[in-house]
């Protein structure tokens, strides 16, 4: 039986709005250790600054991983992730 997979992603919103996938994981949880993985690997491929917010939808693994790679990134929690349609 196959597993459900997940992706953790990690993205930037430029100043104009313009938003960029900057990498992401494919794993079968959101756990704290693919978030670390993912981040990590930012950091690793040149993220030399921590990001200043962090925007996420409340999985727990993230705020942690984040934590713990980047302790000086402030945390916020995400409204709707996706654009509203008429």
């Amino acid at each position: 039986m196959n597993q459900p997979s997940v992706q953790p992603g990690a993205n930037r919103r430029h100043p104009e709005g313009r938003k960029e996938l900057m990498g992401f994981q494919v794993g079968v949880r959101e756990s704290t250790q693919s978030w670390r993985e993912l981040l990590v690997d930012l950091k690793a491929r040149g993220l030399a600054i921590a990001p200043e917010l962090a925007i996420g939808d409340g999985a727990l693994g993230f705020w942690k991983a984040m934590d713990e790679v980047f302790p000086s990134t402030r945390h916020s929690a995400a409204g709707c992730t996706r654009p509203a349609t008429s």
